[in-house]
């Protein structure tokens, strides 16, 4: 219980801190919220009454308490370039970055899992060099170029589906899922070849313990040490690796999303950024911050359930 409470308020401190840092790096930035609302060509009496709207006359320390208490009643500001309530903009564009992660994750461990095993039991053999050169293959191909080829082969090639016309989970879930699929395999590829290749070296590792000696001394099967004793103890690296592209996959995938113009977080991201619409660059990066803490909040937990020694 110790072990739990030390990590939700590690959890929260760092939050607090991503949070600070980050209200105070977009106050350093150069640019006006204000102007950006009301656009260059307005005046200064009017620039001057929205700013005192806004509250950016406020003292920072103010300020940052203000986002921060707004932030905690689901208030994270309004759009300077959509003129929206910025939890509106995050409430209809999460959902496409969540589904794209889930799908992308599903693909990534039931694929790279099998293939990893596979790997390893088969060390040197014709399954593992054809397994390893897929995977050396896979990680050296960029996910957006993977997206272009994607793109290209299933979307005007054999017309699988139509690029660029997202189908809305809304209106039919199904379909919006069917179009996902493609970005997430050009997401998951990757991922699922380095995955393999993590797999693959910390079981071959294992194999090679003493531990897995004794077993095969008592007469144990090749299978039953490897799926009983030694995947247990494969997995402790792996998960870390596993949290990590979790992490990167939830905070959403900005290119991937540019290349199948999906309406998700990482296409909002680079609109905001090229508005300058401060208030959505803050929130999404405080939302990718809370996914990286929370993911890993969450690995940790995992470790001590396999491991119950990381707990000493």
């Amino acid at each position: 219980m110790k072990y739990i409470v030390k990590k939700i308020a590690t959890l929260i401190i760092t939050l607090l801190l991503v949070t600070f840092i980050t209200f105070l790096a977009f106050q350093i930035i150069p640019g006006d919220s204000a102007v950006t609302s009301l656009g260059t060509s307005a005046t200064k009496e009017a620039i001057e009454a929205l700013r005192e709207q806004m509250g950016l006359n406020e003292n920072v320390i103010v300020r940052y308490f203000n986002w921060i208490g707004g932030t905690l009643h689901g208030d994270f500001g309004e759009s300077a370039r959509f003129n929206m309530p910025v939890s509106q903009l995050i409430q209809d564009r999460l959902p496409v970055t969540i589904w794209l992660a889930v799908l992308s994750m599903i693909i990534i461990v039931v694929i790279s899992i099998p293939l990893g095993i596979v790997s390893a039991k088969k060390e040197e053999g014709s399954i593992d060099r054809i397994i390893t050169l897929f995977t050396h293959a896979a990680m050296a191909i960029p996910p957006f170029f993977l997206g272009i080829i994607i793109t290209l082969v299933f979307g005007i090639l054999l017309k699988w589906f139509i690029p660029g016309r997202f189908v809305n989970p809304k209106d039919d879930i199904i379909g919006s899922i069917r179009y996902l699929m493609f970005p997430a395999f050009a997401i998951a590829i990757p991922k699922i070849a380095m995955v393999v290749k993590f797999l693959r070296s910390s079981l071959l590792r294992q194999l090679k313990l003493d531990y897995v000696r004794t077993a095969r001394s008592k007469g144990n099967l090749e299978n039953v040490i490897l799926y009983r004793h030694v995947l247990k103890n494969a997995f402790i690296p792996v998960i870390t690796f596993l949290g990590m592209i979790t992490a990167d996959v939830l905070a959403g995938s900005i290119i991937i999303e540019q290349v199948f113009s999906l309406p998700g977080l990482g296409n909002l991201l680079v609109l905001a950024i090229s508005n300058r619409d401060y208030a959505v660059v803050q929130t999404i990066i405080l939302y990718i911050a809370a996914v990286v803490i929370v993911v890993n909040f969450i690995v940790d937990m995992i470790y001590q359930w396999i491991d119950p020694r990381v707990r000493v």
